[in-house]
């Protein structure tokens, strides 16, 4: 399915189910953020692969996360504070630029499938996931807690851990929930 977006690239990767907490005050942003809370509409967060935040617009990655505003404050004037929730991946197509600065995409939502689940990488994934929400707290993981979903697992525990960007972008990037959590295994065994 083909729709049509607009994109806010973000030094971070964002997953499906993942909570992500943003503070808006550029004017593009405002805009962007008042049309999605009017119309209840998503959009779209990839990581940044040329440029910087705030600015000049950035240069996205091709690969993305939608995201639905979950709750929204305006502390003061030309300011929202948002917390987000991951919905999709999806693949730009396309975009363009519009004249205050905001990237607008012809995106496709990407299919998700559960591939081959090796029991041994999902069960080291999800062992360490739950120790590392009971150290820091289930208030910054997407209730509720689904351990026993693969998914759910790699996503929260590629969120989690002190991966490199490019590293959790590539994990976003998999559309096999069994190959990610293979990578995922590979990286805990590597540095454990």
């Amino acid at each position: 399915m083909h729709l049509t977006l607009p994109v806010f690239p973000l030094n971070t990767v964002l997953y499906p189910g993942g909570l992500l907490s943003l503070k808006i005050f550029e004017q593009r942003y405002l805009n962007m953020t008042k049309a999605c809370v009017r119309d209840a509409t998503p959009f779209g967060v990839c990581r940044i692969r040329e440029g910087r935040e705030v600015g000049l617009p950035a240069l996205p990655d091709l690969v993305g996360c939608t995201a639905l505003i979950a709750q929204w404050e305006m502390p003061h004037l030309g300011v929202f504070h948002l917390q987000t929730r991951g919905q999709q991946p999806f693949r730009i197509l396309q975009h363009t630029t519009q004249s205050d600065g905001l990237i607008r995409a012809e995106i496709e939502l990407l299919d998700e499938s559960t591939g081959a689940i090796g029991q041994d990488s999902f069960a080291l994934c999800r062992r360490v996931l739950e120790q590392i929400i009971e150290k820091i707290g289930a208030d910054y993981f997407s209730a509720p807690l689904a351990y026993d979903d693969p998914r759910w697992t790699s996503y929260r525990l590629a969120e989690a851990l002190p991966l490199d960007l490019e590293v959790k972008q590539g994990l976003l990037e998999l559309r096999n929930d069994g190959e990610r959590l293979q990578r995922l295994h590979a990286y805990l065994t590597r540095t454990a």
